[in-house]
């Protein structure tokens, strides 16, 4: 049964949650943080013994977080107002199998779910659902990884674009003005119109395939967790296969979107694509974008097509040991040899739509570092506009740049008869993505120079000075490094 929460349920279910302080900080105060990070780790019997004496709350975690039966009594005291009969009937709960006792259990997960400025709840299926091809899932990896990786400067139109249970268009509804969120999915779009109506949020829904529902429409931001897991045509979940061959999906969407771009408009989604024998993969997803376009593409992760297939195989709730799985895994595995692949890399498109000649940069970004890259996003994309604007060398050299207090500088030696011996230096921006560069000395030296009280040309000239090397030969070898060091954010500019 699909979800229905009439505005009466709605409302009832959220007075219940906000009484029983069900909410991000209520639970993992209720918790603890070895309990909680169990629980994030699957792991359930610390969060039913630190809820057991926990009345309305810990009814509430145990009933809809952990799966628990729950005594009649008690869930009509939890969800009051709502009655638990309405609450079936509205597709949350049922009642429990016999020899379980007079109560109830959850048919549908029900968590509540937040950013540093706000909660909500968001409803998806249970994991023992999981092998259901319709299966809708609920604030998982993938998930999170595009939510902080979204820039959320305010803008007037946003797309969701496959947007199962709803959390990128949660978050957008917190900076847009107005927000479409579309799926081919039916039990998605009645799993997100319910999440949507519990936190009290006007999220207009579509329903069709790709960009079918919104034909001739274009909105300032798009964002879009899409079926991106590459493999043989077919769908085995609506929620990763996308039904066409390896990451043919991708491509078609990467060449789509623009067109539904305002000028300046913006995109991001994650995506999978393949590494092919014989083809370097950004030449491969050059090809696939339109003119006009700027691209950031940052490659996160590299798997070969063993993990790959394993990795997707669980996530799908499969026994990889199984005939079943086994004989899936074979078929998988003899698509990719006969279209040979290599690889699978997995990671983060950014595409605006521009008037100006587009800057198309790809970067492979494997470290793990905790900022979100949300922001980077904006600065990237800001960043690349001025280097736009100072494409000459001439206006480049009028500017006044300043180091970012972030980067630092490393000096690496390694040992000898006399001692150790410098053998090279790197910078480092401590923050963000953690963007590194080796640097000889006069880069060294320019970027500590770098104070916003002189111009670049200024700097050369002192540099040239100092190192006895022509001026000329310096603006030769670090303009290009300059750029560098900007579109990372190692430099910014002084002032307009």
């Amino acid at each position: 049964m699909d979800p229905q929460f009439s505005p009466a349920v709605a409302d009832a279910l959220r007075t219940a949650l906000t009484k029983a302080a069900y909410s991000t900080d209520g639970v993992r105060a209720l918790l603890g943080g070895s309990a909680h990070a169990a629980l994030g780790r699957g792991e359930v019997e610390p969060a039913f013994r630190t809820t057991r004496d926990a009345g309305e709350l810990g009814v509430l975690v145990r009933l809809l977080l952990l799966g628990s039966v729950e005594p009649d009594a008690a869930v009509r005291a939890a969800l009051a107002p709502l009655d638990p009969a309405d609450a079936a009937a509205a597709g949350l709960l049922r009642r429990a199998d016999r020899g379980d006792g007079d109560g109830w259990v959850a048919v549908l997960d029900l968590r509540p779910y937040g950013d540093e400025d706000r909660d909500w709840w968001v409803l998806s299926d249970l994991d023992r659902r999981r092998q259901e091809r319709d299966h809708v899932t609920g604030v998982g990896a993938a998930s999170l990884t595009l939510a902080a990786a979204t820039a959320r400067r305010p803008a007037g139109t946003l797309l969701d674009l496959g947007t199962g249970c709803g959390v990128q268009a949660l978050h957008a509804t917190r900076h847009v003005d107005s927000v479409t969120a579309t799926d081919v999915a039916p039990r998605a779009l009645a799993m997100a119109r319910a999440t949507f109506a519990l936190n009290e949020l006007d999220v207009e829904l579509l329903e069709g395939p790709w960009l079918e529902p919104v034909a001739g429409r274009r909105f300032d931001r798009i964002v879009s967790n899409p079926p991106f897991v590459p493999g043989p045509p077919r769908v085995d979940f609506v929620y990763r296969d996308s039904g066409m061959g390896g990451d043919d999906a991708l491509a078609m969407l990467v060449r789509a979107l623009p067109d539904h771009l305002a000028p300046g408009g913006v995109a991001q989604l994650l995506g999978s694509w393949l590494h092919v024998r014989g083809e370097d993969w950004p030449d491969r997803l050059r090809s696939w974008l339109p003119d006009g376009v700027d691209a950031w593409i940052v490659q996160r992760e590299v798997a070969d097509p063993a993990l790959h297939v394993g990795t997707w195989q669980r996530d799908g709730g499969l026994d990889t040991a199984s005939p079943q799985a086994r004989a899936q895994a074979g078929e998988w595995l003899d698509w990719m040899e006969r279209e040979r692949v290599e690889a699978v890399g997995f990671g983060h498109l950014v595409l605006r739509r521009t008037d100006g000649p587009p800057t198309v940069v790809f970067e492979d970004l494997h470290g793990e570092f905790e900022d979100p890259l949300g922001p980077e996003v904006e600065g990237w994309l800001d960043r690349i506009d001025w280097l736009r604007a100072h494409a000459t060398d001439e206006a480049l050299l009028s500017a006044r740049l300043v180091l970012a207090p972030s980067v630092v500088l490393e000096r690496f030696a390694e040992p000898g008869d006399d001692g150790w011996s410098e053998v090279g230096a790197a910078v480092t921006r401590m923050d963000g993505p953690r963007w590194r560069h080796e640097v000889d000395e006069p880069a060294a030296a320019l970027l500590a120079g770098c104070r916003g009280a002189l111009a670049l040309d200024e700097l050369v000239e002192l540099l040239s000075f100092a190192h006895d090397r022509p001026a000329d030969e310096l603006v030769a070898a670090t303009l290009p490094a300059v750029r560098e060091f900007v579109r990372h954010g190692l430099l910014r500019p002084a002032g307009p």
